[in-house]
This record gives C-alpha cells, structure tokens and sequence, in this order.
C-alpha cells in the first residue's frame, strides 16, 4: 500500500480496540431489546465461546461491540449493513490493517437471521452469529421478544393467522407478537446454529423457550 508522505502508519501496538465504555455510546439506552445490555451479553457469550473455539477474539470482540451499531439510527430493517459500514468507520480511525476490518465486516454482515446473503464463513463470523441467536432464545429471548412487542406498539398475545401459520407472511392488519417470533424464528434458532459450543448452550434455552410458550399459550386460552 503506498502512503501519501503526510500519512504515517500508525504503529501496531498503538492501534485502538473499541471499548466496552466506547460501544455504549453507539447504543440506546431505552432499547430492551436491540440496547447496550444486549450488546454486553453478546460480548461476553463471545469471548466464551471464542476461547472454546480457538478464534481471533481481537476480530471476535470488536464485531460483538459494533454489530448493531447504527450511530443514532432507529431503522432496524437492514441494521447489520448500516453497522458494517460503521464498524469501517470506526476501525479505520483507530488504524486497524484492511484484512482486519473486512474480517470483522465480515461478522456483522453474516450474524442476522433474516438475511442470508451472506453467511458465516469464519469461525469469529459463526461465534458471533451463534452469540447472538443464542441471547434470543431462553428467559433472556423471552423477555427480549415482550418487550420489542411492546416497545413497537405490538399486542403480546393474538392467535397467529392460518396464513402465517403455513407461510410465515401476516394476514392484513395482523400483529407481530411474541408467539409469531417464536413460530417464523425462535423455535428454529438451535438447529441453525455454527459452533459445537454454541449449540450445547443452545440445549437448554431452547427447552425453556418451548416450555415457556406451551405454557403461555395454554393460559391465554383458559387451559390451564
């Protein structure tokens, strides 16, 4: 790579890693769903799984910190591109080679469950996919399914439609509650999972999630 001469290499040692103190200022902190304390989760089931996996937990990190990153952004749809190019923005100041930035690009792009254009490819890619499927799932992928249902003005409980039931699409006027996020996701997510790791924490959560909406289900229709 040639230089111009007023541009000089910042020195390996002195690159910069994004901080947990820096992530939180990249989040909102009224979101319960998509907010800072999902983020801390998804780092810290990162560097589980990442140890146990042998990945690059300097890539591993700095994805987990910025895959929801959008800088103020509210729109969700397509928020795993919008951190991507943020996630650029931010390494590239820090210094960071371009083999580095891709790589970590590279998991925020691939960790959304509804976009598979691109899928992970490396083990930090497939950590982090798993990382954060595995926060969606459980009593955390419980509480977090409510309140995204109540923070975009959804009902938290309706009988899902014979049309979702078969397609996944809502009918006209159909809400997206909890119980459809379970259907068209949260029950598929353990079987969609990369690492071996990933899918032994995975176990449990799922078991809980499908207990927890058997049980939801039969109250909501006086069953129990």
């Amino acid at each position: 790579m040639v230089l111009s001469p007023s541009v000089k290499p910042i020195p390996k040692e002195k690159r910069l890693m994004p901080s947990i103190t820096d992530a939180q200022s990249w989040y909102p902190a009224n979101d319960p769903a998509h907010g800072f304390a999902h983020i801390r989760r998804v780092y810290d089931l990162c560097e589980r799984l990442g140890q146990e996996e042998g990945a690059d937990l300097k890539i591993l990190r700095a994805a987990a910190l910025l895959h929801d990153a959008q800088n103020g952004a509210s729109v969700r749809e397509g928020h795993h591109l919008a951190a991507a190019r943020f996630a650029r923005h931010i390494l590239h100041a820090e210094g960071w080679p371009e083999e580095e930035i891709s790589a970590v690009q590279h998991c925020i792009r691939a960790h959304r469950f509804r976009d598979k254009r691109e899928v992970p490819q490396t083990i930090e890619a497939q950590v982090l996919y798993d990382a954060d499927k595995l926060d969606a799932i459980g009593a955390v992928g419980v509480i977090r399914a409510v309140a995204y249902a109540i923070l975009h003005g959804e009902e938290i409980y309706a009988s899902p439609s014979e049309r979702f039931l078969s397609t996944g699409e809502r009918e006209p006027g159909e809400p997206h509650t909890p119980r459809h996020e379970f259907i068209y996701k949260l029950q598929h997510i353990k079987d969609q999972l990369y690492t071996s790791s990933g899918k032994a924490l995975a176990r449990q959560r799922h078991h809980f999630l499908v207990h927890f909406f058997q049980q939801f289900e039969a109250e909501m229709n006086g069953l129990r």
